[in-house]
């Protein structure tokens, strides 16, 4: 466990030292991979397409496999993106395919739909992946099992009635109120289709994953708590989605997921042939390893940009002036050029630019030092000496809490403390590791100021009620029902019929949202940072920013 406090400062990590962890590192690499069983895999001359085992080094495997607990992880989603298939795909750019449902059909008011499933498909212990099977994922993705300590997928509708099995392969979904976003979302990456069999287990037995099955191609060969998770390809598999090009067997024979913590190691491993991904890598060693001929791949995901939810009904956030002074009190263009690459984009929204809806308000995030003065003063914030603003005898005050999903966060937050120190804030930052972050970081809560948010979906239509308390949603920004407006287009969102009917009124909504100052864009994010060996080609990346290997093939390097 980690909880640091640190102030404002920012040391720069310099080209000499980052040479010299890459070389020391690269020696302690091998010791450390060791451990992993045999010797790195390599093809036979002729370069067969079948065959190869990879490994890949990520930095944590979070604290739970329990399917709906651990799905939307941003490290446990790589697992189960090869052992659970989805009934859609979704690709990078926010487009739905058929995948396990071969088609479907919705009625006039979004109300109702129907999906018809492939038949022949399987879970690895022999259950059909039938229309049953499809009623008990769904039932359990919205209402979990809450007094068995089993969480619904937070991003399902809340809209939903209930589903019914017409014949094998044949589902009915009803809806209490016009539910467009519900068949993009079915391509979420929460939303992993189980077993029955594993789903009627209790939480204890959900949570070894050896005990859990899926219809993907990979199953899981062996794992070890805060070690590894190895799986191995299902040679029976032939469903795969047809967007990727390939729907037979997997091509790797093996995919072992491997916990290293430190970045530096993870790369090293790479460089040195004993591994090859490494995720997470940071960005200030992109540029040298795209030189050195690795495969690097930034992808955006489908969701809302990096950024900061405010909490309202903390003072002094309780105070229009007071958050409108923060939107145009942090300079995002230093950020990319201090901080990331030109991989990385300038939020124009609180949502990523591609995804379907977003629209561009950047003028709204102009970095704007002068007014964020101007209304701090009118808001009674005067400075002192020491350029801190006091009011009330009480400091100008704001906690970051550093998100340790996302590795260049706390960064990030140490240079925004320099932005907003020099308007007249003072700013503390405070790391934790991940499984302290979910216990002490909420939104809203009584110490939180500001939650950073780094959380992808598929269907701009779930957006408003995640942002608002309506059925269940997160209320992020702490608003309860005190906001009208917000409420109205939310419901308006939500009882919309069609994208054309949607459309204005998302955008209306990210305007009222940046304007309020609710929510803080920061950069558009890249949460999931692949370094990768020239040997390994082939890997797609979905609308969720995930690398499947499930297409990809292993050669000698040159090759």
């Amino acid at each position: 466990m980690t909880d640091r406090v640190s102030l404002l400062s920012r040391t720069p990590f310099s080209q000499s030292r980052r040479r010299l962890l890459r070389a020391t590192s690269a020696v302690t690499a091998l010791a450390l991979l060791a451990t992993l069983a045999g010797p790195t895999a390599t093809l036979a001359d002729d370069a067969k397409k079948e065959g190869g085992d990879i490994t890949f080094l990520i930095d944590s495997l979070g604290d739970t496999w329990i399917p709906n607990n651990s799905a939307i992880s941003s490290f446990q989603g790589h697992i189960w993106g090869h052992v659970a298939d989805k009934l859609l795909y979704v690709d990078a750019e926010g487009k739905v395919s058929p995948w396990i449902a071969e088609r479907w059909e919705q009625n006039d008011d979004a109300t109702q739909f129907t999906l018809h499933l492939k038949p022949g498909v399987t879970f690895s212990d022999g259950t059909p992946l039938d229309a049953a099977a499809v009623v008990a994922n769904l039932d359990i993705w919205y209402a979990g099992r809450k007094k068995d300590g089993i969480n619904p997928i937070g991003l399902f509708p809340k809209t939903y009635d209930r589903a019914e099995a017409v014949d094998a392969a044949t589902v009915k979904v009803s809806f209490k109120k016009p539910t467009l976003g519900f068949i993009p979302t079915l391509g979420y990456h929460g939303s992993i289709l189980i077993s029955p069999k594993t789903l009627a287990q209790p939480a204890s037995e959900q949570a070894d994953l050896s005990k859990t099955s899926g219809s993907g191609p990979y199953v899981v060969e062996s794992w070890k708590e805060g070690d590894h998770v190895t799986l191995t390809k299902r040679k029976d598999y032939n469903w795969g989605p047809a967007a990727v090009g390939h729907t037979g067997p997997a091509f790797l024979d093996t995919i072992t997921y491997k916990l290293v913590s430190e970045p530096s190691l993870r790369v090293a491993s790479v460089q040195s042939g004993q591994a090859d991904v490494a995720y997470n890598a940071s960005p200030q060693e992109l540029s040298s390893l795209k030189d050195e001929g690795f495969t690097v791949a930034t992808p955006r995901y489908l969701g809302f940009v990096n950024g900061l939810a405010v909490n309202t009904k903390l003072a002094p956030y309780d105070d229009l002036k007071v958050r409108q002074a923060l939107q145009a009190g942090i300079n995002r263009q230093e950020i990319i050029d201090t901080v990331y690459t030109p991989d990385w984009k300038l939020a124009t929204s609180f949502i990523q630019s591609n995804v379907p809806g977003a629209t561009d308000h950047g003028d709204l995030l102009a970095y704007n030092p002068e007014k964020a003065e101007t209304l701090l003063d009118e808001a009674g914030w005067v400075k002192g000496a020491d350029g801190v603003r006091v009011k009330d005898g009480k400091p100008l005050l704001l906690t970051l809490h550093s998100n340790p999903y996302l590795a260049t966060s706390k960064s990030v937050d140490e240079l925004i403390a320099q932005q907003l120190g020099k308007i007249g804030w003072k700013v503390a930052i405070r790391a934790f590791d991940v499984v302290t972050y979910g216990e002490k970081v909420k939104f809203g809560g009584a110490a939180v100021p500001a939650y950073e948010v780094t959380r992808s979906f598929i269907d701009a239509g779930t957006v408003a009620g995640i942002l608002t308390n309506a059925n269940n949603g997160e209320n992020w920004f702490a608003l309860d029902d005190r906001d009208q407006t917000i409420n109205d287009l939310r419901d308006k969102i939500a009882s919309a019929g069609t994208i054309e009917a949607r459309l204005p009124l998302l955008d209306t909504l990210q305007t009222y949202v940046l304007e309020q100052g609710y929510f803080i864009p920061r950069t558009q994010i890249v949460q999931r940072v692949y370094v990768q060996s020239p040997a390994l080609k082939g890997e797609v990346y979905n609308g969720v920013a995930y690398a499947s290997y499930y297409t990809a093939t292993k050669s000698e390097v040159g090759q």
